[in-house]
């Protein structure tokens, strides 16, 4: 690399896992049983991330804002897992030894009783770790925290000042997004951290979430560490 790239040892990387449905759809299985292998890939994600010491955050977008118009009974199927492995992650010997923190966030007042109750348990079991930060995004939608954050910004009345610090706090998630990986053979961002994402890095991959390997994530890491990243400079 040349002394010009804008370096970066504390990465946050983005994860659209898109293609449960159609891996589901492909074997001739239910519409769950690819949300349910899919969510155990966000587990194994998850460990994956934490192998590399540059890696601090990472936030994977679980469920949309719009994924909340599906059919009711798909619906019921995802509460269903969320909570099975909100309560699993908690157990995770990976999530201990790697002192990874848990933050499930996104409109709380969408969530069925039962999901949020494990949310809560699980970020009050990982509170205490810091090594790297794992946000787990539910019911989430970029616009709808933009002006949210607006509202707030304007309900405080902020005139002069570091306004865009402020205005950063209030986002569910703060942190800029170094890297976006999207899976399933789809190339749009879906409305998924529009603000935090504005100089990431974006690789789509054509393999279908619940079939993504560590292989092909260590080769995206390989291609990310070669870009030269200079934040429009």
């Amino acid at each position: 690399m040349t002394d010009d790239v804008i370096k970066n040892d504390k990465i946050h990387i983005a994860l659209i896992p898109d293609g449960n449905r159609r891996y589901a759809k492909k074997l001739g299985k239910p519409i769950w049983y690819g949300h349910k292998v899919g969510a155990k890939k966000i587990e194994e994600f998850i460990r994956w991330c934490s192998d590399y010491e540059q890696i601090k955050t990472v936030t994977i977008f679980a469920l949309s804002t719009e994924n909340l118009k599906r059919d009711e009974k798909e619906l019921n199927n995802l509460w269903d897992i969320y909570r099975i492995h909100l309560r699993r992650i908690m157990r995770l010997k990976s999530v201990k030894e790697g002192k990874i923190k848990i933050n499930v966030l996104g409109l709380k007042n969408t969530w069925r009783s039962d999901v949020r109750q494990a949310a809560e348990d699980v970020m009050k079991l990982t509170a205490q770790y810091s090594r790297m930060v794992a946000n787990i995004m539910i019911s989430y939608g970029s616009k709808f925290e933009i002006i949210d954050a607006v509202k707030k910004l304007i309900k405080k009345g902020i005139k002069k000042g570091p306004i865009k610090k402020i205005f950063d706090n209030y986002l569910l998630v703060s942190q800029p997004v170094d890297l976006i990986i999207r899976t399933g053979n789809q190339h749009r961002l879906s409305n998924f951290l529009l603000y935090q994402s504005a100089y990431a890095e974006i690789y789509f991959s054509k393999t279908l979430w619940p079939e993504f390997t560590r292989e092909e994530f260590d080769k995206i890491m390989r291609w990310y560490f070669k870009q030269q990243r200079k934040f429009g400079r």
